[in-house]
């Protein structure tokens, strides 16, 4: 079911390697010149275009665009107590995850006379997108409003497609959720008008500072589009794994997970990296038996024949360099001694280590974020955090000696620069 790439012997270089190992395609570009006309429709027409948009590509026109308390606090009264019970932990281990992540300012004393403070400033309102296609994911809801909240910011307005299913409204659970984080502010959108709605404003929606959350190649060709006008998060693809693992690991654990990732969505990449050609073989059988009786078994299957690879190497260093070059969203690593192996990882969005951990506690109730960085931009960005939702701002002071003090040096830069001007400002104080 996996492909087998066989690199035992020679290890190509990082970019040879991208170039090697199964990612679908991903035509942004092509998709900005789609969604450009429904950002522009959004842009002039407001409420009206997010609607009719809802009515095009959703199959339903939701009774309006804004969700209405009622409807909110039914879904909370509806939700299954397992389910909500499973919030609620996962919502208190996202937020002890995200509270660490608060920044304090700090001043640094640059010469006698002269401070500069360092504050982290949460923006004012964001926009946070959960997506609906094939699933509800209430836990999108925890990750991106756990953080932002954690962040300080003092407005959240939260969006997800509506659902012919539940009369245009989006998905109960996923309204559920928002009511049980306190989000009063919810719209029946999806995809770029969604993100549009939230960067132009309406007259439901004022417009936000910053987007986050993933969703599908519309969403983020909307983000490529939009960027600039609103900050955004990242430009999220399909889902991946990449499994590091020896002939320690149990098969029916390393099948068990690339099925797991396989079941988000037919272009999820799943990615096994092993010295043991034993390994290999055993989790072809238990891929076998496994896929056979999931539920999603056509999803699964077109995942794992599309962008499933195994890839043999001549150890546990050398598939280290494979996963690092991959750069996976997720990253597992069943190996002996996961922790030491795990500590070595340069490119990942998160990693899990060892038998205990895998990728679904992530998704759910590790407290860590699971929207993190796809399609090896793993190797420049991270997930999700407090600090998506703040700005940095330095805040300078001096007085007059400190600034007599560096003036001749003001001078002599200003005037490298031909920029005179600025040596006159320092100058007009000190006469």
């Amino acid at each position: 079911m996996l492909r087998t790439l066989d690199l035992r012997g020679s290890l190509p270089s990082p970019p040879q390697v991208r170039g090697l190992l199964p990612r679908a395609a991903l035509d942004v570009d092509a998709a900005l010149e789609a969604v450009r006309p429904v950002c522009d429709d959004v842009r002039d027409r407001g409420d009206a275009a997010v609607l009719d948009a809802g009515e095009r590509f959703d199959g339903v026109r939701p009774p309006s665009v804004r969700v209405a308390a009622d409807a909110l606090a039914a879904a909370l009264d509806g939700l299954d107590p397992r389910v909500r019970d499973a919030l609620e932990e996962a919502i208190r281990r996202t937020r002890l995850v995200h509270r660490a992540q608060r920044r304090e300012p700090v001043t640094i004393d640059v010469a006698p006379g002269t401070r500069v403070t360092e504050r982290w400033i949460p923006v004012q309102r964001v926009g946070l997108y959960v997506p609906g296609g094939r699933v509800a994911y209430p836990s999108s809801v925890v990750m991106n409003v756990v953080p932002a909240q954690e962040a300080g910011v003092g407005s959240l307005a939260l969006a997800s497609p509506p659902q012919a299913e539940f009369g245009g409204l989006p998905h109960p659970v996923v309204l559920a959720a928002a009511a049980l984080l306190g989000v009063e502010e919810v719209y029946a959108a999806g995809g770029a008008q969604a993100i549009a709605m939230f960067a132009h404003g309406t007259s439901s929606c004022p417009a936000v500072d910053v987007v986050t959350g993933p969703g599908n190649i519309y969403v983020t060709a909307a983000k490529r589009l939009l960027r600039g006008l609103v900050g955004v998060d990242a430009e999220a693809g399909p889902t991946e794994v990449a499994i590091l693992a020896d002939d320690t690991a149990d098969p029916a654990h390393v099948a068990a997970d690339l099925i797991a990732q396989a079941e988000h969505d037919p272009m999820a990449a799943c990615l096994l990296v092993t010295p043991s050609t034993d390994l290999l073989d055993a989790v072809e059988t238990e891929l076998d038996k496994q896929v056979a009786v999931t539920r999603h078994q056509e999803r699964v299957r077109t995942a794992l024949t599309g962008q499933g690879a195994a890839v043999l190497v001549d150890d546990v260093d050398a598939g280290l360099a494979v996963v690092d070059a991959w750069a996976a969203e997720h990253l597992e690593i069943q190996t002996a001694d996961a922790a030491a192996v795990a500590g070595r990882v340069r490119n990942a969005g998160a990693v899990f280590v060892g038998v205990w951990a895998p990728v679904s506690l992530g998704d759910y109730l590790a407290g860590s974020n699971h929207v993190l960085p796809t399609g090896g931009t793993a190797r420049h960005s991270g997930g999700l955090s407090v600090s998506a939702f703040q700005r940095q701002v330095h805040v300078v002071e001096c007085d007059r000696d400190a600034l007599a003090e560096v003036a001749p040096r003001i001078a002599a830069l200003g005037g490298a620069e031909d920029l005179i001007a600025h040596v006159d400002a320092v100058e007009v104080r000190l006469r």
